[in-house]
């Protein structure tokens, strides 16, 4: 079985991955202070809760954009395994044309998203990743990635304003009935739930229609146009439904992402 781990800003996710399927998966708060004792340790219990060892694992790779805990990670899984895990990185053996003028400057899991969404769903394709930040990634006609959109993401603008605005109490993340809030807590779900989404709408018939503005021909104009757009990360079940410019959730994007480029760089 294959070891996939994606850290986060705020969780960090992992998965065992058996012939291209995660089989198992687990989620940790991300904690800058974790060494790699505790991270070894975690990971062991992780597997006991299925009954699993360690040496059920034959492979592992990280996607990380918390430098401090990519060392903590590598060190874990190099006394766990007993090999070095491949670290995915924009720069280099990511199996995907980066036609950007400084690709060692995307984060390690928005590579893995566009090569899965380009392995599993075609090219071209958009993945909109609901994390800490609200990640858009493109991979256009030429198989390429292109780039994207960087935004706050939803748990952050929630927190931002229930902290700066005294009169608002937080309320539950779930849809509300209507756009029109006849409630505060209504209100702000209408603002922040259907928010994201109607931003995510925009960006992505913009996306659209660059990519068709660039394109060389009709037919590659009309599969811009029509482009598969995937939904990814922890609050895109909940986004998803408040939307139809969707046309997967895909819980376990990044983490097949992240095997997907380890298989190409073994192949």
């Amino acid at each position: 079985m294959f070891l996939s781990i994606d850290v986060g800003n705020t969780q960090t996710s992992i998965g065992l991955i058996e012939n291209g399927e995660v089989r198992h998966r687990w989620r940790l708060k991300t904690d800058r202070d974790d060494t790699s004792d505790e991270l070894h340790a975690r990971l062991r219990d992780f597997l006991g809760l299925r009954n699993l060892s360690l040496g059920y694992v034959d492979a592992a790779a990280v996607a990380s954009v918390v430098p401090i805990l990519t060392t903590m990670w590598r060190i874990a899984l190099e006394d766990a395994l007993g090999e070095t895990p491949f670290l995915v990185r924009g720069s280099r053996g990511c199996c995907m044309p980066i036609a950007m003028p400084y690709p060692e400057q995307v984060g390690a899991d928005r590579i893995a998203n566009a090569v899965e969404a380009r392995d599993t769903y075609g090219a071209p394709a958009i993945v909109v990743d609901f994390g800490t930040a609200t990640n858009i990634d493109v991979v256009d006609g030429s198989r390429r990635y292109r780039g994207g959109c960087i935004a706050p993401g939803l748990m952050l603008s929630a927190s931002a304003l229930f902290a700066h605005a005294a009169k608002l109490a937080s309320a539950p993340i779930e849809v509300p009935p209507a756009a029109i809030g006849d409630t505060t807590e209504h209100a702000i779900q209408s603002g922040l739930v259907l928010g994201v989404a109607a931003q995510a709408e925009g960006l992505v018939a913009r996306i659209k229609a660059q990519l068709a503005e660039e394109a060389d021909d009709i037919e590659a104009r009309t599969a811009a146009l029509a482009c598969p757009v995937i939904a990814t990360g922890g609050l895109s079940r909940i986004i998803g439904t408040a939307t139809d410019v969707f046309d997967e959730v895909d819980m376990d994007l990044t983490l097949r992402g992240i095997w997907r480029i380890w298989q190409h760089h073994h192949a």
